[in-house]
């Protein structure tokens, strides 16, 4: 006769990645004032002091959410413009990747776009970090791309320019379902492109 089974232990970074993907979800449903460490730990099945240990506090989960979300928009976004061969196709496949992202990953879209601006100082560094990311992504396309007389400022300015109206085009698209991503990039283009183009190599 055998004894009870025992429950195999998860590995730490399986344990972690499941808290995250749950807390992720709570604080898109909830708002991050609402969450609580209560609910997200009983979803996943562990004791709130297990996800204090993990993240030390509320705050530090929706933080490593956030970095998560950051870092799969900059592999999605690197990854479109890999291979691109002129500075229409690279910005078209750019801004698809990014209206991709924002549909099919609402909750840590939501996430990058709404909670941090409730939670102090390190929140808002982290949401100019995001904003940071793809403006410096967009740049540094343009700099392979665009004319030898294109300074640095104007290729900051335009890259400043391209993330922040898609990301307000992407705001807009969650009012309009019907929107697709397909199309919010056709819009983009059609808005952004006759400008770059007459920087474009």
């Amino acid at each position: 006769m055998t004894g009870p089974t025992r429950r195999r232990r998860m590995p730490r970074a399986q344990r972690e990645q499941q808290m995250l993907e749950v807390a992720e979800v709570v604080f898109a449903e909830r708002g991050f004032a609402a969450a609580s460490m209560d609910e997200i730990a009983e979803r996943v099945g562990v004791s709130k002091p297990m996800l204090y240990e993990y993240f030390h506090s509320k705050e530090g989960l929706l933080l490593a959410c956030v970095a998560q979300a950051r870092a799969e928009l900059r592999e999605v976004t690197e990854r479109a413009v890999e291979g691109c061969t002129d500075a229409r196709t690279a910005l078209r496949s750019g801004l698809r990747a990014f209206f991709v992202f924002a549909r099919e990953r609402r909750q840590g879209w939501s996430l990058l776009r709404h909670e941090l601006a409730l939670i102090g100082t390190s929140a808002s560094e982290a949401l100019e970090a995001t904003r940071r990311q793809q403006t410096d992504l967009i740049a540094r396309l343009m700099a392979q791309y665009f004319d030898a007389g294109a300074g640095a400022l104007l290729l900051d300015a335009a890259a400043e320019l391209v993330v922040g109206a898609s990301e307000r085009l992407a705001i807009w698209c969650e009012q309009h379902d019907e929107v697709t991503p397909d199309l919010a990039t056709d819009l983009a283009m059609e808005i952004l492109w006759p400008g770059l183009a007459l920087r474009a190599q």
